[in-house]
Order: structure tokens, then sequence, then C-alpha cells
């Protein structure tokens, strides 16, 4: 399909794409929900709750939550210097979404995992 003036952008043909793009890339659901649960908590404390993520991911994807204005990144200037990092109230917004897939994620994975068994299973 040829996209012109009279036609959307294959990416904003569903109005929620973006947000699917901000939110639940792979790292930002587990740091915006970690940090919604556990409160303010520096780097380290966040690498220690995300225990398969990487330094690098961890700082890149840290970076762009900050960027997307959905955390927040306080530099206390101490010896040694401490950051700490804290879900927004832009973020915090998310909490009903999340809330609303966790219920959604109790009731229908066990649907989802048998259908995949049986779609997978010899016919």
């Amino acid at each position: 399909m040829r996209v012109t003036e009279s036609s959307p952008a294959p990416e904003l043909a569903c109005p929620i794409a973006p947000v699917v793009d901000i939110v639940f890339s792979r790292w930002t659901t587990p740091i915006l929900w970690t940090l919604h649960e556990f409160g303010r908590m520096r780097f380290v404390e966040l690498e220690r709750r995300i225990t398969t993520i990487t330094p690098k991911v961890l700082t890149q994807r840290l970076r762009q939550l900050e960027r997307d204005g959905l955390i927040t990144r306080t530099y206390h200037p101490e010896v040694p210097p401490r950051v700490e990092y804290e879900i927004s109230d832009l973020g915090r917004g998310l909490g009903p979404l999340f809330a609303h897939l966790a219920t959604w994620a109790n009731d229908n994975l066990p649907k989802v995992e048998e259908s995949r068994r049986v779609y997978d299973s010899p016919a």
C-alpha cells in the first residue's frame, strides 16, 4: 500500500501504537513496575531488582524514560555523588493500565497457553 496524503502512515493507523512503542519496549515495563512498586531507587538497587538487565541497557532505558517524562532523575552533589530514579506523575498515570493488564494476564494467560498447546500439537 502506498502512503498518500489521504491515508495515514502505517504507524499512525492505530492510535495506541505510539504508546505501545513507549511503554512496552523490552525493559520499560519492568523498570516502571519496579519504581512504582518500590519507590525511589538508586541505579544499583534497580539493577538488583531486575537481575537480567545489563548495566548498559539499564542506563539506556533510564535515559529514554527520563526523556519521555515517565521517570525523574535526581542528582545529589555529595561525595560520592548519588543519583536516584523515581516514577513521575506521568509514569504513575500508567498504573491503572498496568493493573488492568495484570488482571487480564491472570484471567487469560492460561487460555493463551492452552491455545498454543492445541495449535502446536500434531494433528
